[in-house]
């Protein structure tokens, strides 16, 4: 389990080292879904989609309306640069050399 003091990083690899997760941020890059939306074209139970989610959340990843019911993958929203920005900027300049 992952405490609650995992540095940032951790947190956003973690969540992406699950492919349900993976499968689930590409689903949000096109639009804002709904649970329900999400749970539509797996076999997975509606509390599972939901638990999939607050990893997610808490990674950064994905913010939930007021309702909690939608949810929106986070890169569609304005946000500080984060640590995963920086080694992104690093991996692709090391690329270069």
């Amino acid at each position: 389990m992952i405490s609650a003091v995992t540095p940032p990083l951790d947190l956003v690899f973690a969540a992406l080292a699950d492919p349900t997760r993976r499968a689930i941020l590409a689903r949000l890059a096109v639009g804002e879904a709904t649970v329900n939306e999400l749970v539509t074209p797996t076999d997975l139970s509606q509390p599972t989609v939901s638990k999939h989610l607050k990893v997610l959340e808490r990674a950064g990843l994905v913010s939930r309306g007021a309702r909690r019911s939608s949810a929106r993958c986070a890169s569609t929203r304005r946000r500080s640069p984060r640590p995963i920005d920086g080694w992104a900027t690093i991996a692709a300049f090391s690329r270069r050399a």
